[in-house]
């Protein structure tokens, strides 16, 4: 192991050799190390991560130890879990791995105790027995801690709003190198900005949070040839808008390859595939799903009465690490003239690079603040675009041509998730001044040297006040 590394930050070497004689039970590693590129390897592959050391916590006190040694040699600090959502200046000069902290205890009256390394598939498992479900992402391949501290809009977002909603409690260390414990009650003002603030300021170790009642639902998704995208699309403005908050629903127009895991009806061509989850009566369920079933020929139908285990059939989104762009913006309303657009940019014939664009549709339970005021501020959207591809392809650029068509009823905003705040531009579109304003004085109280400030928080508050 390499026990001195030169780094950019106005130090001349930091002893990492004391780091690792204070680890209780975690490990370290440097460039050095064979394990190192693999540690550090987010879920997207078109990121690099290189810092100068990476800590694989087991404990919270590893963390502790890791942000008091970052304090006394002028080092950043970054988390990684899953690395869905990763930006190379999230890595800092050392980079906590939090995959080893992976307790899970459900509660048969109702809520969880999770660590920060697990992902949401192992909650769900071990829920279902009770006939319980947590508010999970689109794909349980994510990490529950990342997810739930960018909001959390998962597939039934309309009917029982964001994960971040549902929580009770956090286990953090924060930027000062203390171990605390967060609730409404406890250092309310940091339980306000680590639901929807991400990691401003503390890195979690665990989370308590609530789940609800749901053994079952009636769900999937019904999947069209892209030639009757235009009439799908239609179709389902109209219809989403009609639906009660028992319904969430989203379309995606897709390209995708001839590999495993792809189904032969979807393989090398457009295909537009309607999402519908649904928690009500299932006969329900299915004679509204018929109303878009009715539009076109259905090319592969994947909706069905389904325990709640079997909730990733609703996105179907992949879960193996790949390289790809995954920008997204928020809109506002979605007329007919917007549908076109983006049938214009993105629909058969576009020549479009993207291998996924997405719509969702919001609003119900999600549009409404939880018990507890956080620092999610997109409730007043109306939907979600997205566009996904491969950065080889111009998918990047391609996107913000989507984007463009589609400006008039863009609200300027971005969810956490999908946006995370890495710099000035991110951070304002990520949070609204007044919400950037508190997460600054969060970050000022408890990570008073900026150890784990992410850097545009400061910066965009400031540009804010200097604004108004």
């Amino acid at each position: 192991m390499t026990t001195s590394v030169h780094l950019p930050t106005g130090t001349s070497h930091v002893p990492f050799e004391e780091l690792a004689r204070e680890l209780t039970g975690g490990s370290l590693l440097t460039p050095d190390d064979p394990e190192y590129a693999a540690t550090v390897s987010p879920w997207n592959l078109a990121v690099e991560m290189r810092p100068a050391a990476v800590v694989a916590v087991r404990t919270a006190a590893d963390v502790a130890a890791t942000i008091r040694f970052a304090r006394r040699h002028r080092c950043s600090v970054g988390v990684q879990a899953t690395g869905h959502g990763a930006e190379s200046s999230f890595a800092g000069h050392i980079l906590v791995v939090t995959k080893g902290l992976d307790e899970v205890t459900v509660h048969p009256e109702g809520w969880a105790r999770v660590g920060a390394g697990v992902k949401w598939l192992r909650v769900i498992e071990e829920a279902a027995p009770y006939g319980l479900a947590p508010l999970n992402g689109s794909t349980s391949d994510v990490g529950v801690v990342g997810y739930t501290t960018g909001g959390g809009v998962g597939p039934l977002a309309r009917t029982f709003g964001l994960a971040a909603d549902r929580v009770r409690a956090f286990d953090v260390v924060t930027g000062d190198g203390v171990i605390r414990r967060v609730t409404p009650r406890e250092h309310a003002d940091l339980f306000f900005a680590l639901r929807g603030g991400k990691g401003a300021s503390a890195i979690v170790t665990a989370v308590e949070f609530d789940m609800v009642h749901l053994p079952e639902f009636y769900g999937g998704a019904v999947y069209f040839d892209g030639q009757a995208a235009a009439a799908v699309i239609t179709h389902w403005r109209t219809w989403s808008e009609s639906l009660p908050e028992q319904a969430t629903t989203s379309f995606a127009l897709f390209q995708l390859p001839e590999m495993p895991g792809v189904p032969p009806e979807l393989a090398n061509r457009m295909s537009l595939g309607v999402r519908f989850a649904w928690t009500g009566e299932a006969e329900e369920g299915r004679r509204l799903l018929n109303e878009i079933r009715a539009v076109a020929p259905v090319i592969l139908d994947d909706a069905s009465l389904r325990p709640y285990t079997e909730i990733d059939h609703v996105h179907a989104d992949p879960v193996d690490p790949m390289p790809v762009t995954d920008p997204a913006i928020l809109l506002d309303a979605f007329p007919e003239e917007a549908a076109q657009r983006l049938l214009e940019v993105a629909g058969p014939g576009s020549g479009s690079p993207q291998f996924l664009v997405e719509l969702r549709h919001l609003g119900g339970a999600y549009a409404r603040e939880g018990a507890h005021p956080n620092a999610f501020c997109h409730r007043a959207a109306k939907y979600s675009l997205l566009a996904v591809g491969l950065p080889e392809t111009g998918s990047a650029e391609h996107a913000e041509r989507i984007f463009a068509a589609l400006g008039e009823w863009d609200t300027g905003g971005i969810w956490p998730n999908f946006g995370p705040a890495h710099d000035e531009r991110t951070a304002r579109r990520a949070y609204d001044p007044q919400t950037l304003a508190r997460l600054t004085a969060v970050v000022e109280t408890y990570d008073p040297d900026g150890v784990l400030a992410i850097g545009g928080f400061t910066r965009a508050a400031e540009s804010a006040e200097d604004a108004a």
